[in-house]
């Protein structure tokens, strides 16, 4: 489709309401399925870190026992 002048662009031929709306709901949930991805991926690693500090943990508690301390 083309436009004479940009602000035939932006009106869209009369759907401006509809299709600004439409990609600025894409933008928000493409925006929010970021931060929500970070978010996920930031408490998956602090679990792994707490499950390695725990292994470590038990682990130094068996090598004592094994010693007898």
């Amino acid at each position: 489709m083309a436009f004479d002048s940009l602000s035939d662009f932006f009106n869209m031929g009369g759907y401006a309401f509809y299709v600004w709306l439409s990609y600025a709901f894409a933008a928000v949930a493409l925006i929010a399925l970021t931060f929500d991805s970070l978010n996920m991926k930031k408490a998956l690693f602090n679990k792994i870190k707490q499950r390695a500090k725990r292994e470590a943990k038990l682990k130094h508690a068996a090598e004592r026992r094994k010693q007898g301390i």
